[in-house]
């Protein structure tokens, strides 16, 4: 199913409006403690003082310093300087690039063959219930040379757990805004994986009758590069796999047989298609490989 696209999301965390920057384990760890000090005096020194805090104390104790036994100098005292560089963070931190519009793949030299298996790509692929996209896209993903991630939508739908909007109990505006919502939260994820070179495959049942908001929320939520690509068996194939599903994602004869026939809009639309009626899963990647291949060559207008 497909529905427009909502509004945008809230602004990201700004800067100065989470917890304080420049934490020190000073405040958290006092000085150390020695057993059997009275207070008001300090114990007999065993040596020279030393110099300096002890490794890994960030700050000088609070309080008032003990007092020195006679005949010995006061230790030098080392001040933090107000304008010292914090501690780094021992945790480390590894800079990842802001997503943005998937961009149209390069074609490759004349003379080369364009490798789909290697190659960084944003895939959506498209068709009814039961026609073996979610199984076909984690085929894929697994079997990359390349980093890939599967990204479903039905998934990304069911993360709502209480108040999850179930279409088949009606369709309604809390429906129609979680599949919205889980449409831009999938696009959103695609266009950070790949600005971070994990290529995507996304699945979902877009159809052809409604392209501004199918199709076309798509393109506008991934970017101009993603290649869409149709799995359309026979409807009978539909029919038996519907009926091994349980749950929500079970739908009846009736739905199947509508979504199967409006999916038929696909044909004459320019977008590469694929009948894996009689492929199984792994054959099914291997097709799906080579018309990526010539979708890369020549990218298909939608």
């Amino acid at each position: 199913m497909q529905h427009a696209v909502g509004s945008p999301l809230p602004p990201p965390h700004q800067p100065g409006h989470g917890p304080a920057a420049g934490w020190s384990p000073a405040a958290q760890h006092p000085g150390p403690h020695h057993p059997g000090a009275h207070p008001g005096s300090a114990p007999a020194p065993q040596g020279p003082a030393p110099v300096g805090p002890p490794p890994g104390f960030a700050g000088a104790p609070t309080g008032p310093a003990a007092p020195h036994p006679p005949g010995h100098a006061p230790a030098p005292h080392h001040p933090v300087p107000h304008h010292a560089p914090p501690t780094p963070d021992t945790t480390g931190h590894v800079q990842l690039p802001p997503g943005g519009p998937v961009p149209m793949p390069s074609a490759p030299p004349a003379a080369g063959t364009p490798d789909p298996t290697s190659t960084t790509l944003a895939v959506l692929l498209i068709g009814p219930a039961g026609a073996g996209k979610t199984s076909v896209a984690k085929y894929w993903a697994d079997h990359r040379r390349v980093p890939t991630a599967h990204i479903s939508l039905d998934d990304v739908r069911e993360w709502v757990r209480s108040g999850f909007a179930d279409p088949q109990s009606g369709w309604n505006d809390h429906s129609e805004a979680q599949y919205r919502l889980a449409r831009r939260t999938c696009g959103f994820a695609a266009r950070n994986f790949l600005a971070n070179n994990i290529s995507c495959i996304l699945d979902d049942a877009v159809f052809p009758d409604r392209p501004v908001v199918g199709l076309g929320g798509w393109k506008r939520h991934v970017g101009p590069g993603l290649l869409p690509v149709v799995l359309l068996p026979g409807l009978e194939i539909v029919l038996e796999r519907n009926a091994e599903r349980s749950g929500n994602r079970r739908l009846t004869d009736e739905e199947v047989a509508r979504i199967h026939g409006r999916m038929a809009g696909w044909y004459g639309s320019g977008l590469p298609i694929i009948d894996n009626s009689q492929l199984d899963v792994p054959q099914t990647a291997r097709v799906l490989d080579d018309v990526l291949a010539r979708s890369i060559a020549s990218p298909p207008q939608w």
